[in-house]
């Protein structure tokens, strides 16, 4: 029992290890030309269908293919509608092997493979070192992983899954369908693999140990068990593989109720049909065109509903980034009541301003460079300003008040000015990473207060539920300006005088300038802001256009 368990708990760290290792090298490895040629195979959906067909008819393990795909999703080579029809042709494709069986009497084993990969992989690691081959070989050695894993689980379980006493569950009615098709979906389960299951099933049903209706039943259940696999290579994994995986098990659910449901009615069809055509066929056919039938059937009934499906699952698993870069206040329907129209923007724009702000204050603290959040943020305020342009268009087609039409400009210019805060955030994190001294102690201690200054100009700039104090925006903002000339005039004579190199200098300057250009966009952002908070509270005069801080 404890063997069992060792191998079992090793088998899966294997198989999870293989899909980190597919996941990391892809990202690493995938350029332009891999982008390409998925992009090719899953251009419409039926080209995406037949290649997910063709490739699991190739490698015999529809789980596999399911991983792959996942991977392709978490490495951000595939979008969810590519995926989503790859996963469609993976189910047609992994009846294969009930044809190989009834016709050839073998399964191929892709098993066999996974040593070879890993040595293969491990060698353009050790020989491609960092480069793209490197990363091609995390990705070639992650595959052999990933099938040693399978390979380890199914040696493990063989036995057990091969032990059923099937003549057991002999019966009539729903009971013994049921437990025929929990047979299937637990023997799959255990030896991940449906190839292996339905090799069983068809050499079990051959052997007479079980009728047609059972064996189809159990045909069905190793079909669903595919399904852990997905859910087993999604720990750990994005949103867009979760969702994946959702849509793989949604897909075997319902393909797999409405297989059961009609599978007397079916299997006479087929029975019938193969009478007709040939006089008659072994079961073993029968049961491979039962397969085929079935998952062929699935696709077609989810093919007209399969936009609404990656609908509702983009909807599904968010996380907290993609919460954030979703509008808040921006609903359409008060698009057409200027008030309230006007409020919405208001408070959606404040929340961009909260967000670039936020970016802001972390650059100038970062010594690191730029942070994972740092580039989240920075695509969140990216898709926001998107939804809040869009918005004003939409504004802009109704019959809006004169005041307020020509302050839309003004809100788009609010929203360039976050989005300008946000790339120097990024650009000032960059220029943090490994700081050069410049050279002297009281130099240094100035650019500190500078960068003081700077993150106080953007705190004070931003909304807070109240009127800003755009006076004391000014003052500030006036004085970080100072310090700013001041820096760049002791840089440039210490630069002249040798004290420092140009190369430091030019960096030191770059990063001042930056920074003074986040406080002077904090604060323009803040001018028309208020504006238009003016202009929601009814306020008949705006602050006069001072032109350019």
């Amino acid at each position: 029992m404890w063997t069992m368990l060792g191998f079992t708990i090793g088998g899966l760290g294997l198989f999870l290890l293989g899909m980190r290792l597919m996941t990391d090298g892809l990202k690493y490895a995938a350029g332009r030309a891999l982008s390409d040629v998925l992009a090719a195979s899953t251009a419409t959906r039926f080209r995406g269908i037949m290649a997910g067909a063709g490739i699991t008819a190739l490698v015999q393990s529809s789980s596999a293919v399911t991983v792959a795909t996942i991977g392709f999703v978490n490495a951000g080579l595939m979008d969810m509608p590519q995926a989503l029809a790859l996963i469609y042709g993976s189910n047609i494709g992994t009846t294969m092997t009930g044809w190989l069986v009834a016709i050839l009497g073998f399964k191929l084993k892709i098993s066999l493979f996974a040593l070879p990969a890993i040595g293969v992989g491990m060698g353009m690691r050790l020989f491609g070192h960092e480069g793209k081959r490197g990363g091609i070989g995390d990705a070639v050695a992650g595959f052999g992983v990933f099938f040693l894993g399978i390979a380890i689980l199914k040696d493990t379980f063989a036995q057990t899954a091969t032990s059923f006493d099937l003549a057991s569950l002999s019966g009539e009615g729903p009971l013994f369908v049921a437990a025929y098709c929990a047979a299937g979906f637990a023997m799959t389960m255990l030896m991940q693999s449906s190839s292996a299951s339905i090799a069983i099933v068809l050499t079990a049903a051959a052997s007479g140990i079980v009728t047609p209706e059972d064996a189809a039943a159990m045909v069905i259940g190793a079909n669903l068990g595919t399904t852990s696999t997905a859910v087993l290579a999604v720990i750990g994994a994005t949103a867009n593989a979760r969702r994946l995986a959702a849509a793989h098990v949604l897909f075997n659910l319902l393909t797999g109720a409405i297989a059961l449901a009609i599978l007397p009615f079916l299997l006479i069809l087929i029975a019938d049909t193969l009478k007709a055509i040939e006089g008659g066929a072994p079961i073993t056919t029968m049961l491979a065109v039962f397969h085929t039938v079935f998952n062929v059937m699935g696709v077609l009934i989810f093919l007209p509903f399969h936009d609404r499906v990656v609908g509702v699952l983009e909807r599904m698993f968010r996380t907290a980034e993609e919460d954030e870069a979703r509008p808040r206040y921006l609903d359409r329907t008060v698009v057409n009541t200027p008030v309230l129209a006007i409020h919405a923007l208001g408070m959606e724009l404040a929340r961009i301003g909260a967000i670039a702000g936020r970016m802001a204050r972390g650059a100038i603290s970062s010594e690191s460079g730029p942070s994972r959040k740092l580039k989240s943020d920075r695509q969140t305020i990216v898709r926001l300003i998107e939804a809040t342009v869009d918005f004003c268009g939409r504004m802009q087609r109704e019959n809006m008040p004169e005041a307020l039409d020509s302050q839309l400009p003004n809100a788009i210019r609010v929203s360039g000015y976050y989005n300008d805060m946000s790339e120097l955030a990024v650009e000032v994190a960059k220029l943090q990473r490994n700081r050069p001294d410049p050279g002297d102690p009281e130099l240094a201690a100035a650019m500190d207060r500078f960068r003081g200054q700077v993150a106080e100009n953007v705190a004070m700039a931003m909304f807070n539920g109240r009127e800003m104090d755009l006076e004391a925006c000014r003052e500030r903002l006036d004085e970080t300006r100072d310090a700013y000339r001041q820096i760049k005039g002791a840089l440039l004579r210490r630069a002249s005088r040798g004290g420092i190199r140009v190369s430091v200098m030019v960096r030191l300057l770059d990063l001042i300038a930056r920074l003074r250009r986040l406080a002077e966009q904090a604060v323009k952002a803040a001018r028309y802001l208020n504006n238009l908070k003016k202009l929601e509270d009814g306020l008949e005069e705006v602050t006069e256009d001072r032109g350019p801080y």
